[in-house]
């Protein structure tokens, strides 16, 4: 195995010294240069921060090219979902990039592989193509194959299918012989008791010792022959089972084998898979996920987009200037992706992977990094003694995050220092503004809760949807989970989400897009953004959602009224705070 690695990394080193040498004097393969004029736009000194930026103007212009091949190519034939909506979407993504000439162009990429192919003349290669056919995943697969048809085989057989039968058979006669034998002596027992209560009641003259000791001998018979038939079937049994174990090993050792080799063969991926930087340094799929969540890569980790374009980027000298990608097809049906539109790079696979890659590399900060609360401020709406009701305004946190701790949290710490508890009650999004509950004690803060918790306090939310709903009210039931790939992206899941429950009415319906009124039941991240936005939703997204639809001045979602029961005065208070949006025109 180590000859084999060393091999390969000597091969892997050649590859690299012979595609970098080629790239000092002609465009390297895939290298596309722009067919629409960027004369005039400025080029971005830094490449974009991945995973949170609005794409350039000359990505943008990279992109419309590639959605215009993907619009009139006859290469190749996929489904995104247009005919079978089993299937869904591609993510595809542009890297403009800058060649040693200076001359600028782009690369194309496409997560996973594409019309059951790695390799296609407009997409940059996978890092490691395990469909290449001489290659040894394909060799290791071809193994594994045959030892799952010799399992199969087994499984099948007369003689082992014979033996299951017989071993199943007898355990079936064995348990109901045993169970009759087991019954019919309870009843003889129970027969047993009523003879001895009569003799009981007998005139104490008689002597009734010889019924006793029949009586008492009988018991013994009965519990000798239930004895000794458990053990004659227990007999026959192992020997049943010993004919059935014959075959059970034989398959249990080609399980093993598989086992061995499936393992090997993915370390050998492991041990080949390798990213590079800038500087060409290495580091495998492996090493990079040490250090994150439970050390192991996810499945798919680097088959992403944004690491095969940085990959081919640096192998070929080639300098990274703008990234873009967009989701092309079918939304998946437990997250949201709508076709056309951007998004950055996922977080759970991309963000150790392009981690290394990036590093040296003149970047935009990660404005996430950034305050956007600051000079917005939090006004007092309704307050006692006990309670508070107060306006959030958009793009503030609600508690403190780990890179901004600017929050409403903190903000009221300070005007009410004599305050116990945590205060907030509940919370919102940082981009939807609106009403909050706060709670000046921890007693309250607790009763405050329960009413929660019981859903016994009223919310009312007021919303632009980018579209128009067609019915005029209606109630959305889809559970929702955390994107552990993705965070804090939530996804709808029937098997391990939480139950989400939104009743919703429709407002007003102008220039293409609909004014709704939210009423969440439950109160789960993210609820009424991924009700508005998912197919089994209203299928259409709340204006200016960057993360499940199009970005805008901001998010045009706000918690106009809450209605809650005072602890202390047994009273309903309702309390409402107006939007300061309106629709965009």
């Amino acid at each position: 195995m180590f000859q084999q690695t060393r091999a390969a990394e000597q091969l892997y080193l050649l590859r690299n010294i012979s595609k970098m040498l080629h790239s000092f004097t002609v465009n390297p393969a895939h290298f596309h240069a722009f067919q629409t004029s960027i004369e005039g736009i400025d080029i971005p000194e830094r490449l974009n921060f991945p995973f949170h930026y609005t794409p350039h103007k000359i990505a943008l212009i990279a992109a419309s090219e590639l959605r215009h091949y993907l619009e009139t190519q006859q290469e190749w034939e996929h489904d995104f979902g247009t005919h079978d909506p089993s299937i869904v979407g591609k993510m595809f993504g542009v890297l403009v990039v800058k060649n040693q000439q200076g001359d600028l162009g782009y690369l194309c990429a496409v997560s996973g592989k594409l019309a059951g192919h790695n390799q296609h003349s407009k997409f940059v290669p996978p890092i490691f193509d395990i469909l290449d056919e001489d290659g040894f995943f394909r060799r290791g697969e071809a193994i594994i194959s045959e030892i799952n048809e010799r399992i199969e085989s087994l499984k099948k057989s007369s003689e082992f299918l014979h033996a299951q039968h017989q071993l199943e058979e007898a355990k079936e006669r064995a348990a109901l012989e045993i169970g009759e034998c087991r019954n019919f002596n309870k009843q003889q027992k129970k027969e047993r008791d009523l003879i001895r209560k009569a003799l009981d009641a007998e005139a104490p003259q008689h002597d009734y010792s010889e019924q006793l000791r029949r009586l008492e001998q009988q018991s013994i018979n009965e519990h000798y022959r239930y004895k000794q038939l458990k053990k004659e079937w227990i007999e026959k049994l192992t020997l049943l089972e010993e004919q059935w174990a014959v075959f059970e090993h034989a398959i249990d050792v080609h399980k093993e084998e598989r086992k061995q080799r499936s393992g090997a063969l993915q370390q050998e991926i492991f041990d080949q898979f390798y990213f590079v930087d800038q500087e060409l340094r290495r580091q495998s799929v492996k090493d990079i996920f040490m250090l994150h969540e439970d050390g192991k890569p996810p499945a798919g980790a680097g088959e992403c987009a944004a690491p095969k374009l940085f990959q081919h980027a640096f192998l070929n000298g080639l300098t990274p200037v703008a990234l873009a990608e967009f989701w092309w097809g079918q939304s998946p049906k437990n997250e949201i992706r709508l076709h056309g539109n951007y998004y950055p790079a996922c977080r759970g696979k991309c963000e150790p992977i392009l981690g290394h890659m990036l590093q040296g590399l003149e970047m935009d900060e990660n404005p996430m990094l950034n305050n956007p609360g600051e000079g917005k401020s939090l006004s007092i709406l309704w307050e006692d003694e006990h309670i508070a009701v107060v306006h959030k305004p958009h793009d503030l946190l609600s508690v403190p995050g780990k890179m901004v701790k600017d929050s409403v949290r903190t903000r009221l710490a300070d005007l009410y220092p004599q305050a116990t508890g945590p205060l907030v009650v509940h919370r919102l999004d940082m981009s939807t503004s609106g009403v909050m509950l706060v709670a000046k004690t921890i007693e309250i803060y607790r009763i405050l809760q329960r009413q929660f918790e019981q859903r016994e306090i009223k919310k009312q939310y007021v919303a632009w949807l980018d579209g128009i709903v067609t019915e005029d009210e209606g109630q959305i039931d889809l559970p929702l989970r955390v994107d552990l790939d993705n965070r804090p992206r939530q996804l709808v899941c029937f098997e391990h989400g939480k139950n989400a429950l939104t009743r919703w009415t429709v407002l007003e319906r102008s220039e293409g897009k609909t004014k709704i009124h939210f009423f969440p039941i439950t109160g789960r991240t993210h609820q009424l953004r991924v009700h508005a936005a998912h197919t089994l939703g209203l299928n259409i997204p709340i204006v200016g959602d960057d993360l499940y639809g199009k970005p805008s001045t901001r998010l045009h979602l706000h918690a106009e009224r809450i209605e809650f029961l005072h602890p202390i005065t047994n009273r309903w208070v309702a309390v409402e705070s107006l939007p300061n949006f309106d629709l965009i025109r």
